[in-house]
C-alpha cells in the first residue's frame, strides 16, 4: 500500500474506472477514492463506460461519473477498481493501459494482477472497504459523501449484510460510516425499496424464462435486446434481478444469461452473452467463470461468451451437474 499512497500523492492528473455495468461496490469505491483525490487538490476523472444504475442515482456527487474517459494522454495515473481483469473497464481498456501508472484494487480472488501497483484482498468484504482503508492511509477526512459512498458499496456487495463476506470490519466501517452521515434507511430505500413500473415489467418477463437442471439446485434466467426493449428498460436497470432467481427454493446457483448489444462477431458461432453467477456459497461460481474465461468470487462470479443460447444453457446445466 505504501507505494500507492505514494504515487497517490505524487500524482497530477487521476482517471478512475469501474468495470462495465458497475454495482454498488464499483461505483461506490470510485466515488470514496475520487472525493478523496479531489480534496487532496488532485484533477480527477471518473469513467464509466455504463450508464449508472437508477437506484444508485440518489448517491452524493454520483453525477460525476462520466461515460467519457477524457483525454487519455493527459492523466499520468490511472486506478482500476473492482476489476479483476482491465479488459472489464470496456472498449477503452487498451488505450488506458498506456498511462504511465496503473494501480489495480481489487478483491477478487481471480484477479490477475494487472498494473504497475496492485492493492488486492480478497478477505475484504469489498472494494469499497479497501478504498476506505486507503482513505485512512491519505489522512483524509471522511466527508459525508464518501461516507454513502463507502457505506453503499459494503451494504451492496454483502447482500445488506446477508452474505457469507460480511465481516466484523465490514460491520465495524459500516459502524463508522453511519457515524459519519451515512443513513442507512435513506441507502435501503433506493437500493431495495424503489422499482420502476418497467422495471416491473422486465422482472415479469425474466420470471418466464426461468429454467431449472433436473435437481432443481441450478436456475437460468435469460435476458433478450428484445426483452429490454419491449420493457423501456436498460441494461442498468436489471441490477441484482439474478437473486431472484437463486431465492428459489432448492436453488444452490443462479444464472442470469444476458444477451450482449453487439450481438454477432465475425469468425464467432451464436450470439454475445455475459453470464452473472450467483450461488448460496455451497458451490464456488468462480471456478464455473474461470473455465469460460471469466473470474469472481466463491458466491458471485461472471464470463462473456460467444455462444448459440441452447448451447450455453447446455453446458451451463452440464457444468452444474458436476459440481
Amino acid at each position: 500500500m505504501k507505494q500507492i499512497i505514494a504515487q497517490l500523492i505524487k500524482s497530477k492528473q487521476v482517471l478512475l474506472v469501474s468495470h462495465v455495468n458497475p454495482d454498488g461496490d464499483a461505483i461506490g469505491a470510485m466515488l470514496g477514492l475520487g472525493l478523496a483525490l479531489e480534496s487532496m487538490k488532485k484533477k480527477v476523472q471518473l469513467f464509466n463506460q455504463s450508464p449508472m444504475p437508477a437506484v444508485y442515482q440518489f448517491l452524493p456527487s454520483i453525477h460525476r461519473i462520466k461515460q467519457e474517459p477524457g483525454d487519455i494522454a493527459s492523466y499520468d495515473t490511472a486506478v482500476i477498481l473492482d476489476c479483476s481483469d482491465l479488459q472489464r473497464i470496456g472498449v477503452a481498456a487498451e488505450a488506458i493501459s498506456r498511462i504511465p501508472v496503473v494501480i489495480n484494487i481489487d478483491h477478487h480472488i481471480t484477479n490477475n494482477r494487472f498494473g504497475n501497483y496492485q492493492l488486492i484482498d480478497a478477505n475484504a468484504s469489498s472494494t469499497a472497504e479497501i478504498i476506505y482503508r486507503l482513505i485512512k492511509e491519505l489522512n483524509v477526512p471522511v466527508t459525508m459523501a464518501m461516507a454513502y459512498a463507502i457505506y453503499t458499496g459494503i451494504m451492496a456487495d454483502t447482500g445488506s449484510f446477508r452474505f457469507s463476506n460480511t465481516t466484523q470490519e465490514s460491520f465495524r466501517i459500516s459502524h463508522e460510516m453511519v457515524a459519519a452521515g451515512a443513513d442507512p434507511h435513506t441507502v435501503a430505500h433506493h437500493v431495495y425499496e424503489t422499482i420502476s413500473l418497467n422495471r416491473i415489467k422486465l422482472l415479469t418477463m425474466l420470471f418466464d424464462t426461468i429454467e431449472l437442471s433436473e435437481d432443481g439446485a441450478f436456475s437460468i434466467m435469460t435476458l433478450t435486446q428484445n426483452m429490454l426493449n419491449a420493457s423501456g428498460t436498460e441494461i442498468a436497470d436489471v441490477n441484482g434481478l439474478i437473486n431472484y432467481a437463486k431465492r428459489i427454493e432448492s436453488v444452490k446457483v443462479a444464472a442470469l444469461l444476458y444477451e450482449r448489444k453487439n450481438g454477432k462477431k465475425a469468425g464467432q458461432s451464436g450470439s454475445h452473452y455475459h453470464v452473472s453467477l450467483r450461488s448460496d456459497g455451497s458451490v464456488n461460481v468462480s471456478r464455473i467463470a474461470a473455465a469460460f474465461g471469466g473470474g469472481g468470487h466463491i458466491s458471485a462470479a461472471g464470463f462473456d461468451v460467444y455462444a448459440t443460447l441452447p448451447e450455453l444453457k447446455q453446458k451451463l446445466f452440464s457444468m452444474s451437474s458436476r459440481r
